[in-house]
Protein backbone atom coordinates (compact mmCIF):
# COMPACT_ATOMS: atom_id res chain seq x y z
CA UNK A 1 0.00 0.00 0.00
CA UNK A 2 1.44 3.53 -1.28
CA UNK A 3 0.27 6.36 1.53
CA UNK A 4 0.00 9.88 -0.47
CA UNK A 5 1.59 12.89 0.75
CA UNK A 6 -1.38 14.49 3.02
CA UNK A 7 -0.79 11.27 5.17
CA UNK A 8 1.46 12.40 7.92
CA UNK A 9 4.97 10.78 7.98
CA UNK A 10 4.65 8.71 11.06
CA UNK A 11 2.20 6.45 9.91
CA UNK A 12 4.65 5.40 6.81
CA UNK A 13 8.11 3.82 6.37
CA UNK A 14 9.74 6.92 4.19
CA UNK A 15 12.05 5.17 1.84
CA UNK A 16 13.93 7.54 0.02
CA UNK A 17 15.51 6.92 -3.52
CA UNK A 18 17.01 8.32 -6.11
CA UNK A 19 14.26 10.76 -7.54
CA UNK A 20 12.02 12.05 -9.18
CA UNK A 21 9.36 9.21 -9.79
CA UNK A 22 10.22 7.72 -12.85
CA UNK A 23 13.96 5.86 -12.30
CA UNK A 24 15.28 3.26 -12.20
CA UNK A 25 15.96 3.69 -8.32
CA UNK A 26 12.61 3.81 -7.42
CA UNK A 27 11.50 0.71 -9.35
CA UNK A 28 14.48 -1.11 -7.16
CA UNK A 29 12.76 0.72 -3.92
CA UNK A 30 9.27 -0.69 -4.92
CA UNK A 31 10.59 -4.01 -5.32
CA UNK A 32 12.72 -4.23 -2.07
CA UNK A 33 9.94 -2.56 -0.40
CA UNK A 34 7.66 -5.64 -1.72
CA UNK A 35 10.37 -8.13 -0.98
CA UNK A 36 10.52 -6.82 2.87
CA UNK A 37 6.97 -6.72 3.35
CA UNK A 38 6.75 -2.99 3.95
CA UNK A 39 3.14 -2.85 4.75
CA UNK A 40 2.60 0.96 4.59
CA UNK A 41 5.26 2.99 2.55
CA UNK A 42 5.57 6.58 1.62
CA UNK A 43 8.27 7.07 -0.92
CA UNK A 44 10.42 10.07 -0.77
CA UNK A 45 12.74 10.94 -3.94
CA UNK A 46 15.84 12.77 -3.59
CA UNK A 47 18.46 14.50 -5.63
CA UNK A 48 21.48 12.77 -6.07
CA UNK A 49 22.75 9.66 -4.41
CA UNK A 50 24.18 11.50 -1.48
CA UNK A 51 20.92 13.24 -1.12
CA UNK A 52 19.26 9.59 -0.61
CA UNK A 53 21.88 8.10 1.79
CA UNK A 54 22.03 11.61 3.93
CA UNK A 55 18.20 11.39 4.19
CA UNK A 56 18.45 7.74 5.84
CA UNK A 57 21.32 8.93 8.09
CA UNK A 58 19.50 12.40 9.01
CA UNK A 59 16.51 10.27 10.09
CA UNK A 60 14.30 12.16 7.72
CA UNK A 61 13.69 8.49 6.51
CA UNK A 62 13.53 5.06 7.93
CA UNK A 63 15.00 3.31 4.93
CA UNK A 64 17.04 4.19 1.65
CA UNK A 65 18.10 2.39 -1.99
CA UNK A 66 20.69 3.55 -3.60
CA UNK A 67 22.93 2.01 -6.79
CA UNK A 68 26.06 0.28 -5.47
CA UNK A 69 27.38 -1.45 -9.30
CA UNK A 70 26.40 -1.75 -12.85
CA UNK A 71 27.19 -4.71 -14.83
CA UNK A 72 28.52 -2.16 -17.88
CA UNK A 73 29.99 0.89 -15.85
CA UNK A 74 31.14 -0.75 -12.65
CA UNK A 75 30.78 0.81 -9.03
CA UNK A 76 28.79 3.59 -8.42
CA UNK A 77 31.27 5.74 -6.22
CA UNK A 78 29.22 8.53 -4.26
CA UNK A 79 27.55 4.92 -3.00
CA UNK A 80 30.97 2.84 -1.77
CA UNK A 81 31.90 6.63 -0.84
CA UNK A 82 29.07 7.37 1.23
CA UNK A 83 28.70 3.75 2.87
CA UNK A 84 32.52 4.07 4.57
CA UNK A 85 31.71 7.03 5.88
CA UNK A 86 28.46 6.13 7.57
CA UNK A 87 29.16 3.21 10.13
CA UNK A 88 25.39 3.74 11.51
CA UNK A 89 24.33 2.24 8.32
CA UNK A 90 23.76 -1.48 7.27
CA UNK A 91 22.94 -3.38 3.89
CA UNK A 92 19.64 -5.10 4.59
CA UNK A 93 18.42 -6.72 1.25
CA UNK A 94 20.17 -6.11 -2.52
CA UNK A 95 18.60 -6.31 -5.32
CA UNK A 96 19.79 -6.91 -9.36
CA UNK A 97 17.40 -5.02 -11.55
CA UNK A 98 17.59 -5.29 -15.39
CA UNK A 99 18.50 -1.86 -16.54
CA UNK A 100 16.53 -2.15 -20.20
CA UNK A 101 16.73 2.14 -21.50
CA UNK A 102 14.78 3.84 -24.36
CA UNK A 103 15.15 6.83 -26.32
CA UNK A 104 12.12 8.81 -25.17
CA UNK A 105 10.90 12.19 -26.52
CA UNK A 106 8.44 14.39 -27.92
CA UNK A 107 9.58 14.74 -31.54
CA UNK A 108 11.04 12.95 -34.09
CA UNK A 109 14.32 10.83 -33.82
CA UNK A 110 15.66 12.85 -36.75
CA UNK A 111 15.30 15.98 -35.12
CA UNK A 112 17.03 14.94 -31.85
CA UNK A 113 20.02 16.87 -31.57
CA UNK A 114 20.85 16.94 -27.76
CA UNK A 115 20.25 14.01 -25.63
CA UNK A 116 19.85 14.16 -21.46
CA UNK A 117 20.37 11.03 -19.38
CA UNK A 118 22.49 10.63 -16.32
CA UNK A 119 26.32 10.07 -17.20
CA UNK A 120 25.87 6.12 -16.51
CA UNK A 121 23.05 5.60 -19.12
CA UNK A 122 24.75 8.22 -21.50
CA UNK A 123 28.02 5.83 -20.95
CA UNK A 124 25.86 2.48 -20.93
CA UNK A 125 24.20 3.38 -24.48
CA UNK A 126 27.42 5.16 -25.63
CA UNK A 127 27.43 2.69 -28.96
CA UNK A 128 24.30 3.47 -29.88
CA UNK A 129 24.30 7.04 -29.69
CA UNK A 130 27.46 7.16 -31.99
CA UNK A 131 25.60 5.25 -34.50
CA UNK A 132 22.13 6.67 -34.80
CA UNK A 133 22.64 9.97 -33.26
CA UNK A 134 26.57 10.92 -33.55
CA UNK A 135 25.92 14.87 -33.63
CA UNK A 136 23.55 14.90 -31.36
CA UNK A 137 25.29 16.98 -28.25
CA UNK A 138 25.03 14.50 -24.82
CA UNK A 139 24.06 16.12 -21.99
CA UNK A 140 24.74 15.17 -18.19
CA UNK A 141 20.89 14.83 -15.75
CA UNK A 142 21.41 13.81 -12.28
CA UNK A 143 18.91 10.78 -12.98
CA UNK A 144 17.16 9.30 -15.97
CA UNK A 145 13.78 10.50 -14.98
CA UNK A 146 14.91 14.03 -14.23
CA UNK A 147 16.49 13.89 -17.89
CA UNK A 148 12.60 13.21 -19.60
CA UNK A 149 11.23 15.87 -17.41
CA UNK A 150 13.55 18.47 -18.80
CA UNK A 151 12.90 16.99 -22.56
CA UNK A 152 9.05 17.20 -22.66
CA UNK A 153 7.83 19.75 -24.73
CA UNK A 154 10.80 20.01 -26.56
CA UNK A 155 11.47 18.72 -30.85
CA UNK A 156 15.26 18.69 -30.60
CA UNK A 157 15.74 17.15 -27.01
CA UNK A 158 15.14 13.13 -25.72
CA UNK A 159 16.36 11.67 -22.87
CA UNK A 160 18.01 8.16 -22.09
CA UNK A 161 15.37 6.63 -19.72
CA UNK A 162 12.91 3.98 -18.59
CA UNK A 163 9.56 3.14 -20.50
CA UNK A 164 7.93 3.98 -16.84
CA UNK A 165 9.56 7.34 -17.24
CA UNK A 166 8.15 8.21 -20.56
CA UNK A 167 5.05 7.19 -19.33
CA UNK A 168 5.40 9.30 -16.52
CA UNK A 169 6.15 12.75 -17.93
CA UNK A 170 4.02 12.26 -21.28
CA UNK A 171 6.55 11.25 -23.80
CA UNK A 172 6.68 9.42 -26.79
CA UNK A 173 9.47 6.09 -26.57
CA UNK A 174 11.45 6.60 -29.86
CA UNK A 175 13.52 3.07 -29.94
CA UNK A 176 13.61 0.41 -27.26
CA UNK A 177 15.98 -0.98 -26.00
CA UNK A 178 18.72 1.28 -26.81
CA UNK A 179 21.62 -0.20 -23.94
CA UNK A 180 24.79 -1.67 -26.02
CA UNK A 181 24.94 -4.90 -23.79
CA UNK A 182 21.42 -6.97 -23.55
CA UNK A 183 22.58 -8.25 -20.20
CA UNK A 184 23.00 -4.85 -18.72
CA UNK A 185 21.57 -4.42 -14.81
CA UNK A 186 22.16 -2.68 -11.63
CA UNK A 187 22.75 -3.63 -8.23
CA UNK A 188 20.58 -1.65 -5.79
CA UNK A 189 20.88 -1.83 -2.18
CA UNK A 190 18.40 -1.29 0.13
CA UNK A 191 20.08 0.20 3.39
CA UNK A 192 18.79 0.74 7.00
CA UNK A 193 19.97 1.92 10.64
CA UNK A 194 20.99 -0.91 12.98
CA UNK A 195 22.97 -3.54 13.32
CA UNK A 196 25.43 -4.85 10.82
CA UNK A 197 24.17 -8.66 10.52
CA UNK A 198 26.54 -10.92 9.83
CA UNK A 199 23.73 -13.70 8.66
CA UNK A 200 22.95 -14.12 4.89
CA UNK A 201 24.26 -15.56 1.90
CA UNK A 202 26.03 -12.24 0.90
CA UNK A 203 28.68 -10.08 2.91
CA UNK A 204 30.10 -6.40 1.72
CA UNK A 205 32.97 -5.09 3.76
CA UNK A 206 35.86 -2.66 3.22
CA UNK A 207 39.33 -1.93 4.23
CA UNK A 208 42.46 -0.29 4.40
CA UNK A 209 45.87 -1.58 4.82
CA UNK A 210 48.62 -0.36 7.42
CA UNK A 211 51.28 0.47 4.48
CA UNK A 212 51.76 0.57 1.07
CA UNK A 213 54.19 -2.78 0.82
CA UNK A 214 54.84 -5.49 -1.60
CA UNK A 215 52.35 -8.25 -1.06
CA UNK A 216 49.98 -6.87 1.72
CA UNK A 217 47.21 -6.72 -0.38
CA UNK A 218 47.59 -10.30 -1.19
CA UNK A 219 48.26 -11.32 2.48
CA UNK A 220 44.55 -9.72 3.49
CA UNK A 221 42.95 -11.17 0.50
CA UNK A 222 44.20 -14.70 1.70
CA UNK A 223 42.42 -14.46 4.81
CA UNK A 224 39.25 -15.05 2.34
CA UNK A 225 40.60 -17.32 0.35
CA UNK A 226 41.65 -19.90 3.08
CA UNK A 227 38.44 -19.59 5.01
CA UNK A 228 36.84 -20.64 1.29
CA UNK A 229 34.93 -17.28 0.77
CA UNK A 230 34.62 -16.41 -3.36
CA UNK A 231 35.00 -12.55 -3.97
CA UNK A 232 32.33 -11.93 -6.27
CA UNK A 233 33.66 -8.06 -6.45
CA UNK A 234 36.75 -6.44 -5.46
CA UNK A 235 37.22 -2.71 -5.90
CA UNK A 236 39.51 0.09 -4.92
CA UNK A 237 38.91 4.08 -4.02
CA UNK A 238 41.26 6.44 -3.11
CA UNK A 239 41.20 7.24 0.23
CA UNK A 240 41.01 10.97 -0.15
CA UNK A 241 44.15 11.29 2.41
CA UNK A 242 47.11 10.49 0.26
CA UNK A 243 47.86 9.79 -3.31
CA UNK A 244 48.49 6.12 -3.52
CA UNK A 245 46.44 5.00 -0.45
CA UNK A 246 43.61 3.07 -1.43
CA UNK A 247 40.20 1.52 0.64
CA UNK A 248 38.85 -1.84 -0.96
CA UNK A 249 35.53 -2.57 -1.31
CA UNK A 250 35.01 -6.69 -1.33
CA UNK A 251 31.25 -8.50 -1.91
CA UNK A 252 32.05 -11.88 -0.76
CA UNK A 253 29.31 -15.21 -1.15
CA UNK A 254 28.66 -16.65 2.32
CA UNK A 255 27.01 -20.46 1.24
CA UNK A 256 28.62 -22.03 4.24
CA UNK A 257 26.72 -19.48 6.82
CA UNK A 258 28.60 -16.64 8.89
CA UNK A 259 31.34 -19.09 10.56
CA UNK A 260 33.88 -18.69 7.84
CA UNK A 261 33.11 -15.16 7.63
CA UNK A 262 34.28 -14.42 11.41
CA UNK A 263 37.01 -16.21 11.46
CA UNK A 264 38.04 -14.09 8.00
CA UNK A 265 37.22 -11.20 9.59
CA UNK A 266 39.60 -12.22 12.46
CA UNK A 267 42.40 -13.06 10.39
CA UNK A 268 41.77 -9.86 8.22
CA UNK A 269 42.01 -7.51 10.94
CA UNK A 270 45.70 -7.37 11.80
CA UNK A 271 46.65 -6.64 8.81
CA UNK A 272 44.10 -3.33 8.14
CA UNK A 273 44.27 0.13 9.77
CA UNK A 274 40.32 0.33 8.86
CA UNK A 275 37.66 -2.44 8.86
CA UNK A 276 34.18 -2.46 8.15
CA UNK A 277 31.58 -4.72 7.49
CA UNK A 278 28.53 -3.22 5.82
CA UNK A 279 26.52 -6.27 6.45
CA UNK A 280 25.52 -9.89 5.20
CA UNK A 281 22.14 -9.73 3.68
CA UNK A 282 19.71 -11.63 1.00
CA UNK A 283 20.18 -11.18 -2.49
CA UNK A 284 17.70 -11.26 -5.40
CA UNK A 285 18.64 -11.26 -9.10
CA UNK A 286 15.59 -9.72 -11.09
CA UNK A 287 17.93 -10.16 -14.09
CA UNK A 288 18.21 -13.84 -14.41
CA UNK A 289 14.06 -14.00 -14.86
CA UNK A 290 14.00 -11.11 -17.46
CA UNK A 291 14.17 -11.55 -21.09
CA UNK A 292 17.38 -9.72 -22.76
CA UNK A 293 14.43 -7.17 -24.28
Amino acid sequence: MILSAHIPFALAMRLAFLGPVGTYGEQAARQLAELEQFTDVLYVPQQGIRAVIQALASGQCEAAVVPVENSVEGGVTACLDALWEHSDLAVAHALVLPIRHALVGSGPVEGVSEVLSHPQALAQCSQWLAEHLPSALQLPTSSTAEAARMVRGSRFRAAIASREAATEHGLKVLDYPINDAAGNCTRFLLLRHGPRSQEGPMASLAFSLHSNQPGALLQALDCFAREGLNMSRIESRPSKREMGEYLFFVDLELPQGSEPLEKALAELRPHCEHLALFGAYPLTNLALEAPAA
